[in-house]
């Protein structure tokens, strides 16, 4: 725990003073040709909506061309950070909602409050995301894309271990994954519902549903709440429904494999994951496939769901800061939101949005601790740590709550 404090403080250090460096020096532009940075969703999800968003940046600006640089959540800020202190930062780079107050705090992003208006729809964002975009009263971040987690799920299967309807409470559920593991028992390594082991998103909605929490502040600092008994009350739910409903590996992420792979390749009959995963369930699925809202412990409530989604910054060392804002005002078009909303995203502004199951969903939802080094407990791993801790019976889940919600404290509330 203290080797993980250490680290995140020295990474913001440093990023501090890359920042402001980059900021006194930018680098040269690259003549002709805008880099963005945009995570492999975009890539497997709405590649024609990329394409679109270059080819009118393109027609705008003769002469220049766009380089997409696909990225992974994995990995793509500590890819950024070596971009800082180096050389080649992207003009344009997506960054989780969560992921933006620490790089916006260091100074890493192009302010872009002068130009706000000129963004569409921005009258209109959504309050969660235009909030994660926005520091010390200016704006550095625009608001991408929005999604909420949803069940997402076969009715063939369900048919066949005779369910006809979605479930209308967790205990429903959990009776019916007992259904679809009975019918479909004969399928080596089937799940009735797939969940990754270390699926925090996820996880944190049992936290939520029971009243519990991740953090909260006292006396000016924050303290870890994730040992309070409503907190472990959700914990021990999810394990629970986990070890009866998955047959996921305990310690695996929700990128290795992606659930909808494995639900394409037949391997489930259900999988949670943001709206949109229902663009990739496999040809054999299309007609089959469903979603409903993950239902509460109380029964006609839906759980809260995390309303993750994206922002698009502008590097400060970048030497095309007006051009890359430019192809960001092409990328949030009306029209790109539309096309992202088709394909089971929540738009970016409220006159956008509809009534689909996704954005349902989002009616009961939560968000991480507005903590400055929030995204250090992301990246050192403390809530996936946490959950496989309990599923695989390292610790109790009183155990491991207690040392999440201590190393939360103290990274938290470093400097």
């Amino acid at each position: 725990m203290r080797h993980r404090v250490v680290v995140a403080a020295a990474v913001a250090v440093l990023l501090g003073l890359v920042a402001a460096t980059a900021s006194a020096s930018p680098q040269r532009a690259q003549a002709s040709k805008l880099t963005v940075w945009l995570q492999v969703d975009a890539q497997s999800g709405w590649p024609d909506v990329v394409a679109a968003a270059n080819q009118q940046f393109q027609k705008d600006h003769p002469g220049w061309s766009v380089d997409v640089q696909y990225q992974n959540w994995g990995d793509h800020l500590t890819k950024f950070d070596a971009t800082l202190a180096g050389s080649n930062t992207p003009d344009v780079i997506e960054m989780g909602n969560t992921e933006m107050t620490k790089y916006m705090a260091a100074g890493a992003f192009a302010d872009l409050t002068a130009s706000k208006g000129t963004f569409p729809n921005s009258a209109t964002w959504l309050k969660g995301l235009a909030a994660s975009g926005t520091y010390g009263g200016k704006l550095y971040g625009v608001p991408y894309y929005a999604g909420s987690r949803v069940v997402t799920y076969r009715t063939d299967a369900w048919n066949k271990a005779g369910i006809k309807k979605p479930p209308t409470s967790l205990a429903q559920f959990t009776a019916y994954a007992k259904k679809l593991a009975a019918a479909n028992s004969k399928t080596k390594g089937f799940s009735p519902v797939y969940i990754a082991g270390t699926d925090w998103y996820f996880a944190m909605s049992f936290v939520y549903d029971y009243g519990g929490s991740i953090a909260r502040t006292h006396a000016g600092k924050w303290v870890g709440s994730l040992d309070s008994k409503p907190a472990v009350a959700g914990l021990t739910a999810f394990k629970n429904f986990f070890l009866g409903a998955s047959k996921a590996s305990k310690t695996a992420d929700e990128n290795h494999p992606a659930p909808y792979d494995v639900y394409s390749q037949g391997g489930a009959a259900s999988i949670i994951g943001p709206g949109w995963f229902s663009c990739c369930v496999g040809t054999k699925y299309k007609g089959v496939t469903a979603q409903f809202v993950m239902p509460s412990h109380t029964k006609g409530q839906p759980m809260p769901g995390f309303l993750g989604g994206s922002d698009l910054a502008v590097p400060a060392p970048s030497g095309n800061k007006a051009l890359a804002a430019d192809w960001i005002k092409d990328f949030t078009s009306t029209d790109a939101q539309r096309a992202l909303q088709a394909k089971g995203n929540i738009p970016n502004a409220t006159n956008l949005l509809g009534s689909s199951v996704n954005e349902r969903a989002a009616a009961r939802s939560w968000f991480v601790p507005a903590a400055k080094h929030w995204v250090d407990v992301e990246n050192g791993n403390i809530l996936r740590n946490m959950l496989a801790q309990i599923l695989t019976g390292k610790l109790t889940v009183k155990q491991a709550a207690a040392s999440a919600s201590d190393n939360i404290t103290s990274v938290l509330n470093g400097s």
